[in-house]
């Protein structure tokens, strides 16, 4: 009898352990699901104090992002293009730009826009000899 007990063959015992081993495992499984829960929610809220609410009226002059800048990889050159006038805005987020003179118009994605406050987009370029001199 003793082998029995010092084996943990108790046939009662071991399945109170059991079962007591199987609710703690629902408890666990139960509070990391809450946990995720939690998490997610968190995530979620501060992503969305991260993004940054846009509106654009018609009319109003934006930069539009070039994304197909690759082509010429220059360092310092601006990636933004413009500035260009809104014409319309289209639900779901879609703009169609115009040039300063309105002949060109075009569609393009909202994300890709922003605002253009003023000031001149194509800055003089200055060139420095760093070169030695004579």
């Amino acid at each position: 009898m003793w082998a029995c007990k010092k084996l943990n063959f108790d046939l009662a015992y071991a399945g109170k352990v059991r079962k007591l081993q199987r609710n703690q495992l629902v408890e666990w499984r139960r509070d990391a699901y809450k946990n995720a829960k939690i998490y997610k929610e968190r995530t979620k809220k501060y992503h969305d104090d991260c993004i940054n609410n846009r509106t654009f009226v018609e009319g109003q002059q934006v930069l539009l992002f070039n994304a197909s800048l690759r082509l010429f990889p220059r360092k310092l050159k601006s990636r933004w293009s413009g500035p260009f006038r809104i014409k319309t805005i289209f639900l779901h987020g879609a703009v169609e730009l115009t040039t300063e003179d309105g002949n060109n118009a075009f569609k393009v994605n909202g994300q890709r826009i922003k605002p253009y406050y003023g000031g001149d987009v194509d800055r003089c370029m200055e060139t420095i000899d760093l070169g030695k001199h004579d």
